[in-house]
């Protein structure tokens, strides 16, 4: 049935690898249905099964089961699979630390969590994302290349904690705007390793983090309760116990997270909530928010409770401080302390309403490095000079650095931030622009923590 569907759809004119590649995760999804409901074909095709660690890859055949060595399907009714949106291949772990397999009630409640029922899978879009970084030694050389849809918040909010380690924590580096760009590949690579780490370790209470990786043997099957994904049931949970070592295991199996085709923000997403514990994500959640991820447009966003999960360790549904009662007086649940990133955002979801209101603790984080929602689009915006929220004398004129991940945008935008203009200077700078011109919604996002601040994109066109 593959072939036929393909020989009908190829033209005389030849495919270039973007479509080939298309069809390819077309048929994958037929045959995936096809697995689901015992229709899988026949096949004796050879499968190869690529395994890979943080240095590179290496082709191995599957054993048959008579111990010949002759190169065996291992999964009838399955092609090797290929593409961005494909399973992900088996890792080499490199690891003597405590694991154990994914059982059905554990992929039973993850799912639940993220999706409120078993039938959701991600999309394509999800199973695309990683975290890979731009260039070394480039404009960008600190900053990871963003795609589009729902992992997108999770991807950036990674990117405000590489941020954090490249500017604020890294021994015997200067804190300055050159040093994050002339990082190089090892540099990165650590970079990458010490935020994942880190935001596993806070949401472990710093007792414990729990990363998963993907394995070549199945340990769940589907159920007619549970519709499986060919990802999720191959999971093996490993426990670590310390902070450093929890690093350490990160980049040795960092390939995981970063590689092409590895779902890696979706593998990140999983550790995150077996790190967090579903009987902590249970206390964090309140009745506004059951579950983490809400369809959209075919696709899947992330709730506030997964990007709190990231900045504090704490998966609170709400921006505002600590508790306060909704309308039916039910206790809601917002951020209790400071964190080292922050959070802003402008748009649409934002109303006079307390509880859509951003609080202190998320305005005024530790360092000044802030997560932005700008109408649903994700950036980061941060200053190099740390001492900005600490002395009020820095936040009279101050610069913020601006990445918003977009495909055009080559190196930051620098905004000059001025807290003690007057009026008329206000006035001034906005016709600097052209008749009618108002503020863009990043400069409003900047003013929910700076009231009438006046932001000069010192050349640069808003792109927010």
């Amino acid at each position: 049935m593959a072939v036929a569907f393909l020989d009908q759809e190829q033209s005389s004119q030849e495919l270039d690898l973007e479509e080939i590649t298309r069809k390819i995760s077309f048929l994958d999804k037929w045959r995936e249905i096809f697995s689901y409901h015992r229709l899988g074909t026949n096949n004796t095709t050879p499968q190869w099964h690529v395994t890979q660690n943080h240095e590179g890859s290496h082709v191995s055949a599957a054993k048959s089961e008579d111990g010949s060595g002759t190169p065996q399907p291992k999964r009838q009714g399955l092609l090797p699979s290929s593409g961005p949106c494909s399973t992900p291949k088996p890792s080499i772990i490199s690891s003597k630390s405590s694991s154990f397999p994914i059982s059905l009630a554990m992929a039973t409640k993850l799912r639940q969590s993220l999706f409120g029922n078993t039938v959701y899978v991600f999309s394509c879009d999800w199973k695309k994302a990683c975290f890979r970084f731009h260039e070394p030694f480039s404009d960008l050389a600190f900053a990871l290349e963003v795609g589009k849809g729902g992992a997108q918040s999770i991807q950036m909010a990674v990117q405000g904690l590489i941020i954090k380690y490249l500017l604020f924590t890294r021994e015997g580096k200067d804190c300055n705007f050159h040093s994050l760009c002339a990082i190089s590949k090892q540099e990165q690579k650590q970079a990458l390793a010490v935020a994942l780490a880190g935001i596993l370790w806070v949401a472990g209470e710093a007792q414990k983090a729990t990363i998963c990786l993907v394995t070549e043997d199945t340990q769940v099957t589907s159920t007619p309760d549970y519709a499986g994904d060919n990802f999720t049931e191959r999971l093996q949970l490993f426990e670590v116990l310390e902070k450093e070592a929890t690093e350490k295991f990160i980049y040795d199996h960092l390939q995981c997270f970063s590689g092409e085709g590895s779902h890696g923000v979706i593998l990140f997403l999983y550790s995150l909530i077996f790190s967090r514990t579903f009987e902590r994500l249970q206390k964090d959640l309140d009745v506004s928010t059951i579950h983490l991820l809400q369809p959209n447009a075919g696709g899947f966003l992330c709730r506030q409770a997964v990007l709190n999960m990231v900045l504090t360790g704490r998966a609170s549904p709400h921006v505002f401080n600590g508790c306060q009662n909704g309308k039916s007086q039910e206790i809601l649940h917002g951020v209790p302390a400071r964190s080292n990133v922050g959070y802003l955002q402008w748009g649409k979801h934002t109303s006079e309403d307390g509880l859509s209101q951003v609080g202190s603790m998320l305005k005024t984080p530790k360092l000044p490095i802030w997560l932005c929602n700008i109408n649903g689009s994700y950036s980061v915006l941060f200053s190099t000079n740390r001492q900005l929220l600490a002395d009020w004398k820095a936040e009279r004129r101050f610069d913020l650095h601006l990445y918003g991940g977009q495909p055009f945008q080559k190196k930051l935008a620098r905004l000059t931030v001025d807290t003690h203009s007057h009026h008329w200077e206000s006035n001034q700078r906005e016709e600097e622009h052209g008749p009618g011109r108002r503020f863009s919604p990043v400069e409003m996002a900047i003013r929910t923590k700076w009231r009438e601040a006046t932001i000069n994109w010192n050349g640069s066109v808003p792109f927010f």
